[in-house]
């Protein structure tokens, strides 16, 4: 390269006589060449004068033989170039967190999944899918040392690790999960991926492990009464604003905030921490334990009482009962205790037969061999695939489980417009308020099995628009068993001719149906209602009309 320059003296007629100063004019231009500074015979008399001006031109080094034309389409988008480089702002770059990551290649992809924990426990699946996408770090068991012996000790649990159970126990996996239940979002291990997703797994899915605790509870504790006092108990046990004051009284709360104190954080800081760890210990809990120890921890644990006046529903006129309840609900208030440690007898008639007495009266047997019964319980049985095929030892056990499902089939379908006002239970408002719990579970699980590698909140997204009410009572109206609901004579036009009045209750009768089955049958049931004869997911081939 060649940086030749030179150095033109010319003087300006002017000024030549007033100032001895003289003016140079310096042009330069590249070359591949070696550099070569010529210079004529310059004598500066005075270097600082300030009349002495240099003019600087840069000469093209391709030479104005390769001058475009003004007209060029090349020569135009030169000078747009030009002009964007000059005016254009900076680019601000996104963060990290938002730049999307290329996708991993099949190999990569294959190996995560197989050296997940996800994949360790064939004999459990729906516990496999709740444990951390990858295994744990030192990060992770330095936390476990320092604060999971005191997480055990407040929630009544031995203090040994799990590790020493065997392999076909659940609970072997119990100090992972407490874990996990405690690594809320605004905590210091969340930015880990494996821990935030294993976390909001396991709230996902105790949400709807407490709610259907409690119904089932507050439905065989008051078995008179209807389901609106019963979600307000449940609220007042459960509630956001209710679950620091739990948190405490477990002395939890220097787990959950270990750097501040509860009781001076804002609401606003304080109760989306508290929940979240509270659902996700429940989630946790349940998987490892089952349900009667998520009811001694609730009322053992946090010391919750049904009975507290803090709990009670509000006043409201209540119509006058007159039908029995079954005898062991006459005259008592079933405990927690009695709830969490019933087993049902070898030779019952139902998987669940002290909810299925709290649900369906036993006057309901007075409905036994109307019209219903003789025309339109054959056809909703079939369209349901009922009555199931059950080995049992006694044939009377079979016959008399068909004639009690029958019953309750009439019962879930049953307005509350036709014999409500003069009694009160002849109507499918509790094996609603049950079908809606159960519901919820089932879908729950089937979204953790389903999708091992989706965060909690996408999983209740999915949730949400799966089980919206218009869905449910829409499957039931594919299935054409909305022609068997019964209502009031008086009533019964506007809800078959008004789609707002009618969807409502085809939801209902959906979703009581699903209360039915798990009182008869149990949750395989319920799954088989829901994804087999009425396709939530829709993911079934439809026929060609």
């Amino acid at each position: 390269m060649e940086l030749s320059s030179s150095f033109i003296h010319f003087t300006n007629p002017s000024t030549s006589t007033s100032s001895p100063c003289n003016h140079y004019s310096f042009s330069s231009s590249f070359s591949p060449f070696p550099i070569q500074i010529h210079t004529k015979n310059l004598k500066f008399a005075n270097p600082t004068c300030p009349n002495h001006r240099i003019f600087a031109v840069a000469v093209d080094p391709q030479g104005p033989q390769q001058e475009l034309p003004k007209n060029s389409p090349q020569r135009l988008l030169r000078e747009l170039a030009e002009r964007k480089r000059g005016t254009a702002p900076k680019k601000k770059f996104p963060p990290k967190k938002f730049i999307l990551r290329p996708p991993l290649d099949d190999k990569r992809l294959a190996e995560r999944f197989l050296n997940s924990p996800q994949l360790s426990l064939k004999a459990f699946p729906l516990l496999s899918s709740c444990l951390p996408s990858s295994r744990l770090n030192n990060a992770d068991k330095t936390w476990m040392d320092e604060y999971l012996l005191e997480a055990k000790q407040a929630l009544g649990y031995p203090l040994e690790p799990s590790e020493n159970f065997g392999d076909d126990n659940p609970a072997k996996q119990f100090d992972t999960l407490l874990y996990l239940a405690f690594q809320h979002p605004t905590g210091e291990r969340t930015k880990a991926r494996h821990v935030r997703s294993g976390h909001t797994r396991l709230l996902f899915l105790g949400q709807y492990v407490l709610e259907l605790a409690l119904a089932e509870f507050f439905l065989q504790r008051y078995p008179r009464e209807s389901p609106g006092p019963m979600r307000e108990r449940v609220y007042a046990l459960i509630g956001k604003k209710h679950l620091p004051k739990w948190i405490k009284a477990a002395s939890l709360q220097n787990l959950v905030f270990p750097f501040d104190d509860m009781d001076k954080l804002k609401r606003m800081e304080r109760e989306p921490p508290v929940k979240s760890v509270f659902w996700a210990l429940f989630g946790a809990i349940y998987l490892c334990f089952g349900m009667p120890e998520v009811y001694r921890v609730l009322f053992e644990v946090f010391g919750m009482d049904p009975e507290a006046e803090d709990c009670q529903p509000r006043e409201r006129r209540q119509l006058e009962d007159v039908d029995y309840v079954s005898v062991e609900f006459e005259g008592k208030k079933l405990s927690w205790q009695e709830v969490a440690a019933y087993k049902p007898p070898e030779d019952a008639l139902f998987a669940h037969p002290r909810l299925f007495r709290a649900c369906v009266p036993p006057g309901m047997h007075r409905f036994r061999g109307n019209i219903w019964d003789y025309e339109s319980r054959p056809q909703v049985m079939r369209a349901l695939g009922y009555p199931l095929k059950m080995e049992d030892r006694i044939p009377d056990i079979t016959k008399a489980r068909n004639i009690e499902l029958g019953l309750g089939l009439q019962l879930c379908f049953l307005h509350p417009s036709k014999h409500k006002f003069e009694h009160p239970r002849f109507c499918y408002e509790r094996l609603e308020y049950l079908g809606q719990k159960i519901q919820d579970l089932v879908m729950a699980e089937r979204l953790l099995m389903k999708h091992l590698d989706a965060p909690g909140l996408w999983l209740q997204e999915r949730h949400r628009r799966t089980l919206m009410n218009k869905f449910c009572g829409r499957y039931l109206r594919d299935k054409h068993l909305h022609r068997f609901v019964i209502y009031a004579e008086d009533v019964q036009e506007k809800f078959e001719h008004n789609r707002k009045m009618r969807n409502p209750a085809t939801t209902a009768v959906q979703q009581s149906l699903h209360g039915l089955s798990y009182a008869v049958y149990g949750k395989p049931d319920v799954r088989r209602l829901m994804f087999e004869v009425f396709d939530f997911e829709q993911i079934q081939p439809k026929a060609v009309v």
